[in-house]
């Protein structure tokens, strides 16, 4: 039961933050202090936390596979980043 609202909990506060980034990316867009490919870039979570809770079925397989899933990429991206500093491409 607790763990379930813990994670319940964690997913609400995620959410919360997610629309304050969204909300101050709309603003910075507006006023022009951003582009519109970096502000959309946030919604990526989203989207792949959407994809997993349709194939799962549950939030908290969801939230563990999205998690998995971002950890996978960004190890990714440091592997790429650290090649292409090393090899000068």
């Amino acid at each position: 039961m607790i763990d379930n609202l813990a994670i319940m909990l964690v997913l609400g506060l995620i959410g919360v933050g997610v629309i304050g980034i969204l909300f101050s990316g709309v603003k910075n867009i507006i006023n022009g202090k951003s582009d519109l490919k970096r502000v959309a870039i946030m919604g990526v979570p989203i989207v792949i936390f959407g994809i997993s809770y349709a194939t799962l079925g549950t939030a908290n397989q969801a939230g563990v596979a999205t998690m998995l899933f971002l950890l996978g990429l960004m190890i990714i991206g440091i592997v790429l980043t650290g090649t292409r500093g090393t090899f000068k491409i």
